[in-house]
C-alpha cells in the first residue's frame, strides 16, 4: 500500500493506531489529539517505560505486550523491545515527519520549558539540567539529532514486512491539522461504499 497523505481515504476505521516520528516531532501530542478525535484510548509509551530515576520499569515489555493485545488503542512507536509487537497489531501507522529544523526547535523549547518549570514527566522524573546537553551523549536533544533519520528506515522496513499496512505520512503542521479536522468532522472517507 502506498503512503497516504492528509486527504487520502483510509481503507477502514482504525482501532489500533501507532504514531511514529523522531524525538520532538510531536508524537505524544498527536496521539492525544487522535484519541480525542477517534475516541480510542491513548497510552503514552514513555509512561510505561520510565520508572523512577529514569530506570526502565521491569514490567515494561509485559505491560506493552498487554497493551498491544487490546482491541483498541493509540500509542507511540518507540522502544526496540516492543516495536515489532505493536507493528504486528496496528491498523494504521501515522508517520509524523516534520522538517528537522522544526523538530529540533520544538524539542529545545519543550526541554527548556519542562526544565524551567520543573515539570514532572513520568514516575517523578524531571528533565536533566540544561548544561547536561554538553556532557550527556544521550541527552534528549543530542539523541534526537543523532537518531533523526531512523524513523524513515523503520517505516521502509515496516512496509516490507507489512505491505498491507496503512501508513499516513504527515510532514507539515497544516497537514496534521487538516487530517485531524477530517477525523473530527467525520469527513475522512474510510473507503466504504
Amino acid at each position: 500500500m502506498p503512503l497516504l497523505g492528509p486527504d487520502d481515504p483510509l481503507p477502514s476505521t482504525p482501532e489500533r493506531i501507532l504514531v511514529a516520528g523522531t524525538s520532538g516531532a510531536g508524537k505524544t501530542r498527536l496521539a492525544a489529539a487522535l484519541s480525542r478525535a477517534t475516541g480510542l484510548p491513548h497510552t503514552e509509551i514513555d509512561a510505561l517505560f520510565h520508572g523512577p530515576a529514569w530506570t526502565p520499569r521491569e514490567s515494561f515489555v509485559e505491560d506493552a505486550y498487554a497493551l498491544a493485545e487490546r482491541s483498541r488503542w493509540i500509542t507511540e512507536w518507540q522502544y526496540s523491545a516492543v516495536r515489532p509487537k505493536f507493528l504486528e497489531r496496528c491498523d494504521v501507522l501515522v508517520w509524523l515527519d516534520p522538517p528537522v529544523p522544526l523538530v529540533m526547535w520544538q524539542l529545545v523549547v519543550r526541554t527548556v520549558h519542562r526544565r524551567w518549570r520543573r515539570e514532572e514527566l513520568w514516575n517523578g522524573n524531571l528533565e536533566a539540567p540544561l548544561r547536561s546537553v554538553l556532557t550527556d551523549r544521550d541527552h534528549i536533544v543530542r539523541w534526537a539529532w543523532r537518531t533523526r533519520h531512523h524513523t524513515a528506515r523503520r517505516i521502509e522496513q515496516a512496509l516490507v514486512s507489512r505491505p498491507d499496512l496503512c501508513v499516513v505520512h504527515l510532514q507539515r503542521r497544516h497537514e496534521v491539522r487538516r487530517w485531524l479536522e477530517g477525523l473530527e468532522a467525520g469527513s475522512i472517507d474510510y473507503g466504504y461504499a
